[in-house]
């Protein structure tokens, strides 16, 4: 009885097992479902493509745009954009070495108001005309060997501008003022290389922390004003017609690290007020007519390695020892003519470019120079440069006349001689 029931039994456990399997068919089939897929997430959250109407305005400006321009890095790093959507918009854009026939057009650079920061280096397109929100919206603006020639004027529209650089390009304004009036905003400032006119302005923006107007045609005097600047760190004035003395007020710029005032006229002494600024890394005062003592306090700021003070009228003993000028990574004293080292405390190894003192505090007066010696000395430095060759010339000239003499001698002897021989022959004859 018990072999027949095998059968429906292990029918039976079939049955229970098949059941049992289908809830979990039906739990797992929504996870296969397309709508649900991993995959089909992905497209969701990849980044929404640019603006046709900036891809438009990129092709125009001949930048590719087959690879979506907001990847980065972007070709050229040309481009940057933002997160929104469902389109992003461009926030930089960068143009640099430009075909000679790229147009900016007034409409593609209306599509692209949306820029924070535009520049270009070596571009020079057809002359531009701005829209004012674009105008408005830029906050960093760079031109560098680009856009042939710029104005005051021009450049005075971006009013929301925190960065302003423009370097090798021409800029035509009656003075810095038109370009700055309204950049409340503005913290670093490059304008160099353009040829630009004018003074400084008497009333900077207070929140500058960078400054650069470098080879120039700037004049007058520093004013007095540009030392409320507690937050500038970079200043360079370098390469211009500036004049006057160095505001003694000077230290007042406590945040300073780098400052060039050098290829100028500044005359006086330098102000005793540098020494309030503790973070001095660099300082140029190359190539004026500063006068006075060189102040000691330059080696008591523990980060200093840049000091220049050559080629101006500093007078008296360097106050700097051996270790102070090692630790720097330049130091230029020369072309000041009554500047002296002590020579007990400095090496001549160190060719300072100045004289060492005597015991008055005053530069020892140099050798003569060869070529202001008198014949003897110019002899005497041809027999020196034309070394074993002139020697040996010297000693041919040295021993000619011995030459001479030893054949007159020779003769004379011979004809002696002859006449005794002569005298003792007829002797003997006779």
């Amino acid at each position: 009885m018990k072999a027949p029931l095998l059968p429906f039994f292990l029918l039976f456990l079939l049955c229970t097992t098949t059941n049992a399997a289908k809830p979990a068919t039906t739990a797992l089939s929504p996870t296969s479902s397309p709508t649900s897929s991993p995959t089909s997430a992905t497209p969701s959250s990849s980044p929404s493509t640019l603006d046709p109407k900036q891809i438009e305005a990129l092709q125009s400006l001949n930048i590719p745009t087959a690879r979506d321009p907001c990847i980065q890095p972007s070709p050229h790093n040309a481009t940057i954009c933002d997160s929104s959507k469902p389109f992003r918009h461009l926030i930089s854009l960068h143009l640099s070495n430009c075909s000679s026939d790229l147009s900016l057009s007034f409409t593609a650079l209306k599509s692209l108001s949306s820029l924070h920061s535009l520049s270009f280096t070596n571009c020079h397109p057809s002359p531009i005309r701005f829209p004012s929100d674009l105008s408005l919206s830029l906050t960093s603006f760079s031109c560098i060997r680009s856009l042939r020639r710029l104005s005051g004027v021009w450049l005075s529209r971006f009013i929301n501008l925190t960065d302003l650089t423009v370097s090798y390009t021409p800029v035509n304004t009656s003075g810095l003022y038109v370009i700055l009036g309204n950049m409340h905003k503005l913290k670093t400032l490059t304008i160099s290389h353009a040829n630009l006119a004018g003074s400084l302005p008497r009333h900077p923006h207070l929140n500058l922390t960078h400054v650069d107007l470098s080879d120039n045609k700037l004049k007058g005097k520093i004013p007095t004003s540009l030392t409320l600047l507690e937050d500038l760190e970079f200043l360079n004035l370098s390469s211009n017609g500036l004049n006057g003395e160095i505001p003694t007020e000077f230290g007042d710029l406590i945040s300073l690290k780098n400052v060039s005032l050098a290829s100028n006229s500044f005359s006086g002494s330098i102000p005793d007020s540098l020494s309030a600024i503790p973070g001095l890394f660099h300082v140029d005062l190359s190539n004026n007519q500063l006068n006075g003592t060189v102040p000691r306090f330059f080696s008591k700021l523990k980060g200093l390695k840049v000091l220049n003070l050559e080629n101006n009228a500093f007078h008296g003993v360097l106050p700097f020892n051996a270790s102070f000028i090692k630790r720097l990574a330049v130091f230029k004293v020369g072309g000041n003519s009554n500047l002296c080292y002590n020579h007990s405390v400095l090496s001549s190894k160190l060719k300072l470019g100045i004289a060492p003192c005597d015991k008055h505090g005053l530069p020892m007066s140099p050798p003569p120079s060869k070529e202001s010696s008198g014949d003897s000395g110019e002899n005497d430095t041809s027999d020196y440069d034309d070394g074993a060759e002139n020697t040996s010339e010297k000693k041919e000239h040295h021993h000619g006349p011995s030459k001479v003499v030893l054949g007159v001698a020779i003769g004379l002897s011979s004809i002696v001689f002859l006449i005794v021989f002569l005298i003792l022959l007829s002797k003997w004859c006779g």
